[in-house]
């Protein structure tokens, strides 16, 4: 990781710029646990345009975990048809029954103990215990990789072990842990609307002037910086 460039006040910037630019989701606006979780699942290896009538298709259908766990597989599965990767649907289904058999119905509220939900590796774990529980744990997903790629001259492969462990080290030193779920949202979003892959919208970028990629020449193709 470069030592060139150290955004001063990185939380506040990107709080500003959510405030303005953000997303509005379902989700977001009443963080119901139950309803963050599925929303996560839901969203991997699916984009949110495409996500989105799912969701509000699966929390008509099963309003509580309650609803899930009590409900049939094959209702489940028909509620989940189109969107693939089925997987999910059987280990949300699966991980309903267990919170209601061992967390007498109600979803955990740390990180650690989110990770022993079947279908909940760390990325989603760390989302529902910030969303929901607010929690001060790094969200990372690809939207951030690259993020914290570009602003910081991160080098190292995210897909590593010693990269993720740099990753993760510095969205800890960074995170808000105030509003760690404002700052989880706004680094996601940012990444998905400004710092995209490819072609980022620089001008306009609140990093502008102190984004290590941007000062470099190392945006557009590039294949030095981990997560571009």
């Amino acid at each position: 990781m470069s030592d060139a460039v150290r955004p001063a006040g990185f939380a506040s910037i990107l709080k500003v710029w959510f405030a303005e630019y953000g997303r509005d989701l379902p989700w977001r606006n009443n963080p119901d646990p139950y309803k963050v979780w599925v929303s996560e699942i839901i969203l991997q290896q699916t984009r949110v345009a495409q996500g989105m009538p799912y969701y509000l298709n699966f929390v008509e259908r099963f309003p509580t975990v309650a609803d899930l766990a009590n409900a049939p597989l094959d209702d489940v599965m028909k509620a989940w048809q189109g969107l693939g990767y089925y997987t999910r649907a059987r280990n949300l289904h699966r991980a309903a029954k267990m919170v209601m058999e061992d967390y007498g119905g109600e979803l955990p509220r740390t990180y650690a103990e989110l990770l022993k939900l079947p279908g909940l590796g760390p990325y989603a774990a760390a989302a529902v215990a910030s969303f929901a529980f607010h929690e001060a744990v790094p969200a990372i997903d690809g939207n951030v990789y690259r993020v914290l790629a570009r602003v910081y001259g991160i080098f190292e492969q995210s897909g590593k072990a010693e990269g993720k462990k740099l990753f993760w080290k510095l969205a800890e030193d960074i995170i808000d842990r105030d509003e760690p779920h404002v700052f989880n949202q706004a680094i996601i979003d940012f990444g998905a609307l400004q710092c995209t892959p490819g072609m980022p919208d620089c001008p306009p970028c609140p990093f502008s002037g102190q984004c290590y990629a941007e000062a470099n020449g190392l945006l557009v193709g590039a294949t030095c910086i981990s997560s571009c």
